[in-house]
């Protein structure tokens, strides 16, 4: 047996000597230029494209079977004609030849060097290599009974093994325009290197190149340094060391340079299991760090992601100067220093919401959630909570003796207003706002409360202060945007509220003083503040309860007049120069924006007053005339009030800088009317027609 065993082994290793040098020798007796016309013939039968063979084919047989090319080319699709689709300046690919007989695949580096693929889509949103796509797909076979039968790869054509030797891609070129959108993009100096390749072993992969948009003229510069590695079945992939940076130049770009750097410590993608997991990711630009946990189900059937997310503390003062944002006036310098933000992520293909939502904005928290419902008609609900917010912060420096008189639903509608009509009309949100406290214009509440509710070209608020210097506040505003300018509805009212602290706070100093109750309802009309203000209608009540008005001392104004028709001297004891009453209310409308109020009423116990006039809500402006009766005695059920004097007072200026003029001639006794209207009449006889008028008006007084 061992000599015919001997023969036997001779006998194969002469066939395998015979075989190696057959395929040794064959590259230089067959020359693959020969059969370019055949290559070609085959590439146009299966994409009906040219494909030019210019180079020079070099064939290899052993121990590498494979084939290196010179430069060529690839036809366009029929409507893109005016050049070519790919063209390749060098190209080699081999595989070894003894691992085939046992279904092991040894590639050598793959190498290609000056690709260009211009890449392009016509106006009808046809692309030029949608005739590459479109082959047949392979029908699974028919089973017994008639039906199909899913196609699943056997065991025996598994691989046993797959190995690269490496990918190289140097020097390639992406050309990309799109004539439906008008951009045009070029992909430059895009390089690629890959380290062995193996199942389930980690290969480095490294990529580099230069994008170029033509329209905004923005360069962005790519490195990305991985570790890929793929299971056998190709359904498990994992990315580990993930370093992408991104350097964005051009004059619109903020610094004219910005660089953004994203590091993944891990990437785990299993498609059968449809599931995701990405670890210490951790994305930075400029002073802004994102870092996050997330994992995803359903990747592929109904993708979900979720996972903790957070922003590391940064000045947002900071960055908007390196991104060459204007800063907006604001009365604290350091406001806007620190910014920071973590919260639960939950998103899906239609959906997004922030869960248990933290954002630290210098001194204030503000906890909830906000969410998107639906991206396609975007739906957002929210619910945050502030513990203690001051607005004036972050607000441009006020002039108190400027600030308009407004009320924080009239607030909401101008800033409502500041967005476009179509912004408003599109809006779909629901939800809440709370706080602890809020200071604005000087202003202090607590135990803040909003609601708001928009849809369908309508929105609606609710709001509330629960304590607002020492009573309260509460608010109603709809919002109509169905016609060619926004409509509200305001209605509004306060309960026991201190004016004196109210009005120190927010004017600097306080010319009256009382508990006021009162309530609006107001409609209006238009796209802007102005047209809003002028346009209002409605109607408003109030009443005062021992109020005291400062630098109003209302008898010595009477007590002056009549000392001054008297000729005696101007009494001085008033230390107090002030007027008291137990009561003072009034209704008033509102029309075009003027406040017009014919029924104010006040009481003192020795004071009765009534009055009418306006206010002009776009200059402030005051017009009043008070008629003002000082009592000896009050009224009694059996005798009426005694009157001592009376006088009537003019009230103009405006709301923050008030002025108060006095008819002396309402001040004269029906004896003294009648001896200066003769005095009046013997003057005009003797000097002329008119000259008894200048008396008339010198008879009236200002004072201040």
């Amino acid at each position: 047996m061992g000599k015919p065993f001997k023969i036997i082994l001779s006998t194969m290793a002469a066939l395998v000597l015979l075989l190696i040098a057959t395929i040794s020798i064959l590259p230089l007796i067959i020359d693959p230029n020969d059969f370019k016309p055949e290559i070609a013939a085959a590439v146009k039968d299966k994409t009906g494209r040219d494909l030019v063979l210019d180079g020079e084919l070099k064939l290899s047989l052993f121990p590498w079977i494979g084939i290196s090319t010179g430069k060529m080319a690839l036809s366009n699709a029929s409507d893109f004609q005016d050049q070519a689709f790919a063209t390749l300046e060098e190209s080699d690919v081999k595989v070894r030849l003894l691992p085939l007989l046992s279904k092991k695949i040894e590639v050598s580096r793959i190498a290609l060097k000056g690709l260009v693929l211009n890449l392009a889509k016509n106006k009808q949103g046809i692309s030029n290599w949608d005739d590459l796509t479109r082959s047949g797909k392979i029908q699974p076979a028919p089973t017994e009974d008639g039906g199909k039968q899913d196609q699943q790869p056997t065991p025996s054509a598994a691989l046993a093994a797959f190995a690269i030797g490496g990918i190289t891609i140097e020097n390639a070129r992406i050309n990309w325009n799109d004539q439906q959108t008008e951009q045009r993009t070029e992909i430059t100096d895009l390089n690629l290197n890959t380290d062995k390749f193996t199942f389930d072993e980690p290969a480095g992969v490294a990529v580099s190149l230069i994008a170029v948009d033509s329209q905004s003229q923005i360069t962005q510069a790519v490195k990305l340094n991985t570790e890929l590695s793929v299971n056998q079945q190709l359904d498990i992939f994992a990315l580990r060391h993930t370093d992408l940076q991104i350097t964005t130049t051009g004059e619109t770009v903020p610094g004219k340079a910005l660089t953004t750097a994203l590091t993944v410590a891990d990437i785990a993608l299993d498609s059968a299991k449809q599931t995701a997991k990405i670890s210490g990711l951790q994305l930075t630009s400029g002073e802004v760090t994102l870092s996050a946990e997330l994992i995803g189900t359903a990747i592929k059937d109904k993708p979900a992601f979720q996972g903790p997310v957070s922003i590391a503390a940064f000045s947002p003062a900071k960055v908007m100067q390196q991104w060459a944002i204007a800063l907006p006036a604001r009365q604290d310098a350091n406001a806007l220093s620190k910014l920071s933000i973590n919260f639960d992520l939950a998103a899906t293909a239609e959906s997004a919401e922030l869960q248990n939502l933290l954002l630290s904005l210098d001194d204030t928290q503000i906890k909830g959630s906000v969410g998107i419902k639906d991206f396609a008609l975007p739906a957002i609900v929210f619910a945050l909570h502030a513990d203690n917010l001051d607005l004036d912060r972050y607000l441009p420096p006020a002039d108190k003796a400027s600030k308009p008189i407004t009320t924080p639903a009239i607030a909401l509608a101008i800033g409502a207003n500041a967005l476009p009509v179509e912004t408003l009309r599109k809006l779909n949100a629901e939800g809440t706002v709370s706080m602890d406290k809020l200071k604005v214009n000087n202003l202090l509440m607590q135990d803040i409360k909003l609601k708001l509710k928009a849809k369908n070209g309508t929105i609606n608020t609710q709001q509330s202060v629960n304590q607002f210097y020492q009573g309260g506040y509460l608010g109603h505003l709809t919002v109509d945007t169905h016609g060619d300018k926004p409509t509200l509805t305001v209605n509004e009212k306060i309960d026991h509220v201190q004016l004196e602290p109210l009005l120190k706070d927010y004017l600097g100093e306080a010319r009256m003083s009382g508990i006021v109750n009162a309530s609006t309802q107001l409609q209006g009309r238009g796209n802007k503040t102005k047209e809003l203000k002028s346009s209002l209608n409605g109607r408003l009540n109030f009443l005062v309860k021992d109020s005291v008005i400062k630098g109003f001392n209302l008898q010595h104004i009477i007590d002056s007049g009549k000392a001054l028709i008297k000729g005696s001297a101007l009494p001085t004891d008033h230390k107090n120069d002030q007027t008291l009453f137990s009561d003072m209310s009034g209704t008033a409308t509102i029309a075009n924006g003027i406040i017009q109020n014919n029924d104010l009423v006040a009481k003192s116990s020795k004071l009765q007053v009534d009055g009418k006039g306006n206010i002009n809500l776009i200059s402030e402006a005051l017009d009043y005339k008070i008629d003002a009766k000082l009592l000896n005695t009050d009224a009694t059920a059996a005798e009426p009030e005694q009157i001592k004097g009376a006088a009537t007072i003019h009230i103009a200026g405006t709301l923050s800088k008030p002025s108060y003029s006095i008819d002396i001639a309402s001040l004269l006794t029906d004896k003294n009317k009648a001896k200066i209207d003769k005095l009046i009449n013997k003057i005009d006889k003797k000097l002329g027609p008119g000259v008894g008028d200048l008396l008339k008006n010198f008879l009236k007084r200002e004072s201040r």
